[in-house]
């Protein structure tokens, strides 16, 4: 039999993980860079729904929440790829400081 890994561990990487997101979508200007921050954090709290899953009495809930903690942002870049694609063809750039034109 294999070891668990303990759940301090597991918290401490999703934690980085988590403000490696963070930091990403603070710092880029692009969108592309910001959609790769914004996966970084939800990967992180799956992997999170992963780790608390250990500790329920069946084990699928948390592997439940975090599969479709995976479908909906693959919908989501879906669709941000498609609007950042469409910026481009406009534009030719994918910088968010020019996206000005989409505000209210």
């Amino acid at each position: 039999m294999t070891e668990a890994i303990p759940l301090q561990a597991v918290l401490i990487v999703s934690a980085a993980m988590f403000v490696c997101g963070a930091l990403c979508m603070a710092t880029k200007r692009n969108a592309v860079g910001i959609l790769m921050g914004v996966e970084l954090v939800l990967n992180a709290s799956n992997l999170n729904f992963v780790a608390f899953a250990q500790y329920t009495p069946f084990g699928l809930d948390g592997q439940m929440f975090a599969l479709f903690g995976i479908v909906m942002p693959a919908a989501e870049a879906a669709i941000a790829l498609a609007i950042i694609l469409n910026f481009y063809n406009n534009h030719l750039t994918v910088d968010v400081d020019r996206a000005n034109e989409l505000k209210l």
